[in-house]
Order: structure tokens, then C-alpha cells, then sequence
């Protein structure tokens, strides 16, 4: 039991790690597109990497915030920024962004998950969970987009992306309810949100728009 348990956070650790770095690149490669300087530039790299989860720690008046309670993800944040404005040049964006999505779409389940599991530890009704996992998940590419004056992509690509994180948030609530552990309902949450993500991208689901 205990080597599961292990298993289940150094998997909630590594898929963590990945998802900041995927997140953070997003949020460089959009400061590079908009021809910001190193300060921009890293701004915008923290905002898509913690933007969603300090708006849920916001919502749920948790403190600290959890990027101070990890400080080395900071500086790990603060790393890439430097270092991908030192060598990214205009031809790695587009390899950049093809290698991010999977990590990208690991990283939604994640923080979906960790957002949910907040949300219920709190004692909160299921769809205010589920509700900040979404936020935890999307709000940081919210964030990204509105300071480079872009309309936010999980609001118009049209290919599911806050509706995966949805779904993957109610499986996180049924299992928990259901007394699973905390590490089953996690995997399970990745799962279901990163693979409902890549079945988009693969397939090119759309959602639908407003017709005029």
C-alpha cells in the first residue's frame, strides 16, 4: 500500500513538472510572437504556468499561495523564460508547439485534478469542484492571451479543451465519492481530461460557434 502510494505522488510530481514547463512554454512562445522584452516575456511565462491555480487558491482563500509553498517551481519558471529567449529562435515555434501539446494536455488533467481535490477537501458541492479544476486548468492560458491582447484560445479554437477538463473533473468527483484513492482518481482524471484532449486534436473535434 505504501509502494502505491508513492507511485501515486511521484507520478502527481512528474506530470506536475511537466505540466508547468508545457504551460510556461505556451506562455513565452505568445510573449516571443508579441515581441516583448525579458520582462514580458517572463511575466507571461508565470501567468500561463500559475494563473489558474493562484486564482483558485483566490476563490478558496487559501494561503500561501501554492507557487509559494514551491518556490523551486519559481525559479524553475524564471530558468526557462531566460534560457528560451538566450537560443528559441522564430523556426523552433512550431516543432515547440507540436511537442507541447501532449504535455500540455497532461498538465490540464492535472491541474484539473489538483483543483478538484482542493475544492472537496474544503467540503464544497461537486460542480463548485469541478468548477475549480476548470479554473485551475484553463485560466492561466486566460490570463496569457488577455495581457498579449488576444482573445483567449480555450474561448475560440473551437477544439474541446475546458469541456475535457470538465469531464475529467467529474470522474475526480465520482471517484472520490465512490471512497477511491486519492491516486486512482487522479490517474484517472489525467486520463480521461488528456485523453479526451488528444482525441480532439487527433480527430479535430469542434465545438459549436455562434452563427451570425
Amino acid at each position: 500500500m505504501q509502494n502505491v502510494q508513492f507511485w501515486g505522488e511521484t507520478l502527481r510530481l512528474v506530470v506536475e513538472i511537466a505540466a508547468t514547463v508545457a504551460f510556461a512554454m505556451s506562455g513565452v512562445m505568445e510573449a516571443a510572437r508579441k515581441k516583448l522584452d525579458a520582462v514580458g516575456v517572463c511575466v507571461v511565462g508565470f501567468l500561463a504556468a500559475f494563473g489558474g491555480g493562484t486564482l483558485r487558491d483566490l476563490l478558496l482563500d487559501q494561503r500561501p499561495f501554492f507557487w509559494v509553498r514551491h518556490v523551486e517551481m519559481l525559479w524553475g519558471v524564471l530558468a526557462l523564460c531566460l534560457l528560451a529567449m538566450a537560443f528559441m529562435r522564430g523556426r523552433h515555434f512550431a516543432p515547440t508547439a507540436k511537442a507541447i501539446q501532449w504535455p500540455d494536455a497532461l498538465g490540464l488533467g492535472l491541474f484539473a485534478a489538483t483543483g478538484v481535490h482542493q475544492a472537496l477537501l474544503l467540503e464544497l458541492p461537486a460542480l463548485v469542484a469541478v468548477l475549480m479544476g476548470l479554473i485551475t486548468g484553463v485560466f492561466g492560458g486566460v490570463l496569457r492571451d488577455v495581457v498579449c491582447n488576444e482573445i483567449p484560445t480555450a474561448f475560440h479554437d473551437h477544439r474541446p479543451y475546458a469541456v475535457c477538463a470538465f469531464a475529467g473533473g467529474w470522474i475526480y468527483v465520482g471517484l472520490w465519492h465512490m471512497g477511491a484513492p486519492g491516486w486512482l482518481a487522479l490517474v484517472a482524471c489525467v486520463v480521461v481530461t488528456a485523453g479526451l484532449r488528444g482525441l480532439a486534436l487527433w480527430r479535430n473535434w469542434q465545438l459549436p460557434a455562434w452563427r451570425t
